[in-house]
């Protein structure tokens, strides 16, 4: 009598068990998401921190640029503080480019405080550099359009103070101190030893707190 063949056996997963792979791959995906994520985020904060912290850098070192670069005229005011803006005469970027003039302001753009700079183009007449003059100062309190365009916008900032070293203390440059009053038309267009730059940058930003430069007169003994 021939025994009879017993049946083929199948083995493979259960429903339980396949619902519970899925679910194990499908929380490794959720994690590793979240590690790619968490990477991506801390790379575009470095990048922007690093960007932040050049941009503060740029300003600061084109602030002592074109404080090094004064140039004087005959009864023209070279470097003017108005409580505003701080305007600079200063010589042009390359040989024979003539003169410009510069104005540092703060200003509230779309509702952010900005650190700004504008320039004219260059100067080589005086009743061009007279209107350059005028221009700075209207720039700084009502820009117009067109003068916005010259402008540069450098970081965030909450607010700055100017200062000027003279009769070897810090004063402000609106003050009387350090100028001599028996002669005021002649010591209007006068350098200070020194300037001093307060900045106080928004929070939020790479770098947050107060910032100081320090300028000194090269005829003092170079700026810094």
């Amino acid at each position: 009598m021939k025994s009879r063949p017993l049946p083929q056996r199948w083995y493979g997963f259960t429903l339980i068990e396949l619902l519970v792979a899925i679910g194990l791959m499908a929380l490794m995906a959720a994690l590793s998401w979240r590690g790619i994520d968490g990477m991506t985020r801390a790379q575009t904060q470095m990048r922007q921190h690093a960007d932040d912290v050049l941009a503060l850098q740029a300003a600061l070192a084109q602030w002592g640029a074109d404080l090094d670069a004064l140039a004087t005229q005959p009864n023209t005011v070279s470097l003017d503080w108005d409580g505003r803006a701080l305007r600079i005469l200063r010589r042009g970027n390359v040989p024979g480019e003539g003169l410009r003039v510069v104005a540092w302001a703060w200003r509230s753009v779309e509702g952010t405080g900005q650190w700004l700079r504008w320039q004219s183009l260059p100067l080589t007449q005086r009743s061009e550099l007279q209107l350059a003059w005028q221009q700075a100062a209207l720039w700084a309190q009502n820009p117009s359009e067109q003068e916005r365009q010259r402008e540069v916008r450098i970081v965030p900032l909450d607010q700055w103070q100017i200062f000027y070293y003279r009769d070897d203390a810090w004063s402000n440059p609106l003050s009387s101190a350090g100028i001599n009053s028996a002669a005021p038309a002649a010591n209007a267009a006068l350098i200070p030893d020194g300037v001093r730059l307060v900045l106080t940058l928004s929070l939020g930003q790479a770098i947050s707190g107060v910032v100081t430069r320090d300028w000194v007169n090269a005829t003092v003994g170079g700026g810094k």
